[in-house]
């Protein structure tokens, strides 16, 4: 659960450093990777669970 809330407050600051670089303030080859970063990360955490493996032998 910290992860996920970790991962929002990330997205949204990256998409307003992202918003800073379409404006031509940031350079946006630097936001835009932040962007996909903090939205792969929060997604990877959101979906990793859990799972049965299996049994050991």
């Amino acid at each position: 659960m910290r992860s996920t809330t970790i991962g929002l407050v990330a997205i949204s600051l990256c998409f307003c450093l992202n918003i800073l670089g379409l404006m031509k303030m940031l350079p946006l080859y630097l936001t835009s990777p932040l962007l996909f970063a903090s939205i792969f990360f929060t997604l990877y955490r959101m979906n990793h669970r859990k799972t049965f493996k299996g049994f050991k032998a």
